[in-house]
């Protein structure tokens, strides 16, 4: 009989070691627990390169919204400018569910590792491009270009990164630990935002215009260095490992997903709905609404409103790195459904008196609402989100299933949330209303997806069955 860490070694790296039984060690114990060093460094590889990847998607967002409609819209009135500027934004998240399904389903045949470097490689190059654009009419094609880039190698992301940690993760902590990558994603929009906030603070805002916001672009082409440095060290998945030993890895994995997994993907896609659109509501559309139409109301600076934005978005986002993985680990006591259930309900009930303490610009009830609509609202939802996702899908096509989901469900909510949002502002006259009911339509969506689903917690992820 081989010794635990015998398997655990054949295992971690794609091989299959024969019991005395005559079946292979991962099919008869499948839920054997990776070793304490490779879990050590799936998290790190997972957290760290996730935080490094999403500096890049949230330098674009923030500079979406304060600072892309000066430079590369600057012919057309304030509010078409940042109607074009989120527009922009809102491609990515078009190209988004077109990397899922192209990553997505070389992830489930060649594996997590592979895809997760390409993706975080091509996350940097194109985000170090957008700082050498030229601010004219043809940087502006070229905006839009390198932000469908951006959003193709995100598309399976995130995905990949959850799903590799609920493969690794021990059976009982499977939802702390899948919900750590996104910690990572957290602390890198928390450097993100800080990196604005700090040039902000240093340059005046024609400085920021002229030559400023380049800087975060450029810088991140040493972070997305590091990143592939540290994810060059990460191992296979046992789950995938399996599959491979077995013999099961299919060819047209998306094909399959599509044809046979409908239900959960249409679950897990009204799921998103509200944590995707929570997330991006709270951290780009506030920021906009502040400097756009509170600080014209209040007849306030629109650069002092924009700081306590993007203060208040940096507060709310470093909360986060705590209450993530803290509603994941709820997610294991009492169950994925239950606690992304009653997020969503306290997404729903916190809209409208969020929007109105953020129609108000007062700093303090800026940063509860933000606060409570990021960190507990929609990371309530995401805490639960990273493991059930990844249970919700058999293994023969997982990663294709968890990122095809994501990403449908971000276009439809992140890529639509900013320009439908800044649209209705506009059309509401300014009412802060207007978001709070759209912010509580997204909740009740969720809440719909949640009860189509069902609860995985505790699901062998060898299984090549839909829980649903």
């Amino acid at each position: 009989m081989p010794s635990r860490s015998e398997t655990v070694a054949s295992v971690a790296h794609g091989g299959a070691y024969l019991s005395s039984s005559g079946r292979s060690e991962s099919e008869a114990s499948p839920t054997t627990p990776v070793s304490a060093q490779q879990l050590r460094r799936a998290i790190l590889t997972s957290a760290v390169g996730s935080a490094l990847e999403y500096y890049d998607f949230a330098i674009f967002g923030l500079a979406t919204a304060l600072i892309f409609s000066h430079v590369f819209f600057a012919t057309l009135d304030a509010n078409a400018g940042l109607l074009a500027s989120f527009a922009t934004y809102g491609v990515g998240f078009l190209a988004r569910p077109l990397g899922g399904l192209f990553f997505g389903s070389l992830g489930d045949r060649k594996g997590r590792k592979f895809v997760l470097l390409v993706t975080i490689a091509i996350m940097g190059i194109s985000t170090t491009l957008v700082g050498l654009l030229p601010a004219t009419p043809l940087g502006a094609i070229g905006l839009v270009l390198l932000r469908l880039a951006q959003g193709f190698g995100a598309g399976a992301e995130q995905a990949g990164a959850s799903t590799l940690m609920a493969e690794v993760a021990p059976l009982r902590k499977r939802g702390f630990f899948a919900a750590l990558p996104f910690v990572g994603i957290f602390a890198g929009f928390g450097i993100a935002t800080a990196t604005f906030s700090v040039m902000q603070y240093f340059m005046d805002q024609a400085t920021v215009l002229a030559w400023g916001w380049r800087i975060p672009f450029l810088a991140s082409v040493v972070l997305i260095g590091i990143a592939i440095w540290i994810r060059l060290r990460l191992r296979e998945s046992p789950a995938f490992a399996a599959l491979e030993g077995k013999k099961e890895v299919v060819k047209s994995p998306m094909r399959l997903v599509i044809k046979e997994a409908r239900r959960p993907i249409f679950a897990a896609v009204l799921m998103r709905l509200a944590e995707q659109g929570g997330s991006t509501i709270y951290t780009t559309i506030v920021i906009a609404y502040l400097s756009g139409t509170v600080a014209a109301r209040h007849g306030m600076a629109p650069g002092d409103l924009a700081r306590v934005g993007t203060t208040c978005a940096l507060i709310a986002t470093l909360s986060s790195v705590i209450t993530t993985p803290l509603f994941g680990a709820l997610s294991d006591t009492f169950g994925r459904k239950t606690v992304y259930r009653w997020g969503a309900i306290f997404m729903l009930l916190w809209a409208i008196p969020a929007w109105w303490m953020i129609s108000t610009g007062t700093p303090a009830l800026v940063a509860i609402a933000m606060f409570g609509g990021l960190a507990i609202g929609s990371n309530s939802m995401l805490g639960a989100q990273c493991s059930h996702f990844a249970e919700l899908f058999g293994n023969r096509y997982r990663y294709s299933g968890v990122a095809l989901s994501r990403e449908i469900g971000a276009v439809l909510s992140g890529g639509l949330a900013p320009i439908l949002g800044i649209y209705l502002i506009g059309l509401a006259g300014g009412g802060f209303w207007v978001m709070g009911v759209y912010t509580a339509v997204l909740s009740a969506l969720t809440l719909v997806g949640v009860a189509l689903s069902t609860e995985t917690r505790g699901r062998d992820l060898t299984d090549l069955r839909d829980a649903v």
